[in-house]
C-alpha cells in the first residue's frame, strides 16, 4: 500500500467545468458538497483505503525563526491559506487506483448541483514511489 495525499485547491489549479467560487454556493449546496465528501471518505474506510481528512479555515499564517530567535511571520510569497481548501490522505495498492479515487473525488457536488470537475492534485508521500502498472 502506498499514501498520497489529494489537495483541494481554492485557486493556483486549472479551471473547474462548474467553476463558481464556494462562497458564492447556496447553504444546500455547500451542505450537498460536504455529504459527498463524507460518503466518499466512508466508502473508503469500508474499504481500508482511508487514512484522514481535513477542510481548512481560510485563515492561516506563515511562521520561521527570526535571526534573533523570535517567532518572524508572513512575507511576500503566496500564502497556502488562500491556496488550499483542504487535503484527504489515502493508501492504496496502486497508483492507477489513486487516480481513480481523486477523478472521482473531484465530481463533488457543487453550484447548481452539478458535479464541479475541480482539479486536484494527488502527491505521493515523500519515499513512496508509484507502482504504475501499463
Amino acid at each position: 500500500m502506498a499514501k498520497y495525499l489529494l489537495l483541494k485547491h481554492y485557486r493556483g489549479a486549472p479551471a473547474a467545468i462548474n467553476d463558481v467560487p464556494m462562497d458564492q454556493w447556496t447553504p444546500e449546496e455547500v451542505t450537498a458538497h460536504l455529504q459527498y465528501m463524507r460518503d466518499f471518505a466512508d466508502r473508503l474506510q469500508a474499504t481500508g483505503e482511508f487514512v484522514d481528512e481535513q477542510a481548512l479555515a481560510p485563515r492561516g499564517t506563515f511562521v520561521r525563526m527570526d535571526s534573533a530567535g523570535q517567532p518572524e511571520t508572513d512575507g511576500p510569497f503566496a500564502e497556502t491559506k488562500d491556496l488550499i481548501a483542504g487535503w484527504m490522505v489515502i493508501d492504496v495498492d496502486t497508483y492507477e487506483r489513486a487516480l481513480e479515487l481523486a477523478a472521482e473525488l473531484s465530481v463533488a457536488p457543487g453550484a447548481g448541483g452539478r458535479p464541479i470537475h475541480e482539479w486536484l492534485e494527488l502527491r505521493p508521500f515523500y519515499g513512496v514511489m508509484p507502482t504504475v502498472t501499463e
